[in-house]
């Protein structure tokens, strides 16, 4: 690190779980993180101010007027502009530091289980059910740990599915992906602002304490949050021994 880098990153490395050690580890890091939206807003925002070396955001879609109520990566300007290039154009203003590479469109299986290999951890701030099954897969695959979260209405939840250990569950121990049919989307069902950047925010912490390696994530256990009475609920997550994605493993 230069003294400039030593300066902006003093406040992490006055704790002694981070030191410069723990810095330097970020910043040669590399995150991928699915989704520029709700979620993928204060994930992003608080990787790229710690200093995480590297961020590749992937969104096939273009930001919108409905989406400024809680997308906080996307100025009004950038309306109608790509999700994903808005948010590089964010971040590298807020840490010009730090590589930002942006992916505007959707993932498919082959360019996605590549991303995935190339990370140190991924972020699942994605919107609907298949792509968190295929992000789950290609996670699985190369053992990569996945934060996951999701948010609609007033309820929020969040959890690590550390994929290095082999006691790990995976997301689809949780959701099993046999007969899913409803997957209602925030634009119908509406979204309390403030909940996604809770839920980003811890999956940008859980991403962070994974890469230094310090403190307790939350693998194998789902936080549930009500936003109406900020009440949470911790659920207990098991590696299924028949899961078809991750038994074998």
């Amino acid at each position: 690190m230069n003294d400039r880098q030593l300066l902006r990153y003093s406040r992490h490395i006055l704790l002694p779980e981070i030191d410069i050690s723990g810095q330097e580890r970020l910043l040669k890091s590399h995150i991928l993180i699915v989704g520029a939206g709700g979620l993928g807003s204060p994930a992003a925002f608080y990787l790229a101010a710690s200093g995480i070396g590297k961020l590749t955001i992937c969104d096939g879609d273009a930001v919108d007027l409905t989406n400024l109520q809680r997308q906080i990566l996307h100025p009004t300007a950038a309306t109608g502009l790509s999700k994903a290039k808005s948010a590089q154009h964010t971040l590298n203003q807020a840490n010009p530091d730090i590589d930002v590479v942006a992916i505007s469109k959707y993932l498919q299986d082959e360019q996605l289980f590549q991303l995935v290999s190339e990370s140190d951890a991924v972020i699942d701030a994605s919107d609907n059910f298949e792509t968190r099954h295929n992000i789950n897969k290609a996670c699985v695959q190369y053992q990569k740990p996945l934060i996951s979260g999701a948010a609609i209405r007033f309820e929020g939840q969040v959890s690590v599915f550390d994929l290095r250990s082999q006691n790990s569950p995976c997301y689809h121990c949780l959701y099993s992906n046999e007969g899913e049919t409803d997957d209602p989307p925030c634009s119908v069902m509406g979204v309390f602002s403030p909940l996604v950047g809770i839920i980003g925010s811890i999956q940008a912490a859980e991403t962070l304490k994974i890469l230094l390696n310090i403190g307790t994530t939350l693998n194998g256990r789902l936080q549930l949050l009500n936003g109406l009475t900020m009440t949470w609920r911790t659920i207990r997550i098991r590696k299924d021994t028949h899961c078809a994605v991750c038994r074998q493993t």
